[in-house]
């Protein structure tokens, strides 16, 4: 895992060495932007989570779940007609896919306890334990991308 000191490192080389547009390149490649969108799902469901469970024996209370990852799915799945480019002097057709952000949903459907709640602490619980491994992955996602940078910057050393 890399430490601030040594991200702040392979920022200043970077920097130094190519200027700022290849910083720019380099944090807003698709990986770092669905990862960094991933880390701010990940945030949003952990509060999202506290406060159903904080909200447990509030009569009436519906829970609300984050939407991210169908989302991401679904942006990656929308396969849409190609243009083809036809002549050389034609606009380039590529765009670049939007990443979706994450969204919370309220989950007003249900109700199965008697003062109308929804609010389960057990699955509220199982779900805050299985968002924080899926943080965790992310941030090592995250680190192994800029340990990679570090080590081209380094040149293997």
């Amino acid at each position: 895992m890399l430490s601030v000191q040594d991200i702040t490192i392979i920022l200043h080389k970077i920097y130094n060495t190519g200027g700022f547009w290849v910083l720019n390149s380099i944090l807003s490649s698709p990986r770092v932007g669905v990862l960094e969108q991933a880390l701010s799902a990940s945030s949003l469901r952990q509060q999202t989570i506290s406060n159903n469970i904080a909200n447990v024996n509030t009569p009436n209370f519906k829970k609300s779940e984050v939407v991210f990852e169908d989302l991401l799915q679904d942006a990656m799945d929308n396969k849409k007609l190609q243009m083809v480019k036809t002549n050389s002097q034609h606009l380039s057709t590529t765009q670049k896919g939007k990443i979706p952000t994450p969204t919370v949903n309220v989950v007003d459907q249900t109700s199965f306890r008697t003062d109308g709640s929804n609010v389960d602490v057990d699955i509220e619980m199982a779900n805050l334990a299985k968002n924080n491994i899926y943080y965790n992955a992310v941030v090592q996602q995250l680190g192994n991308y800029f340990t990679g940078i570090k080590s081209a910057i380094k040149e293997g050393r």
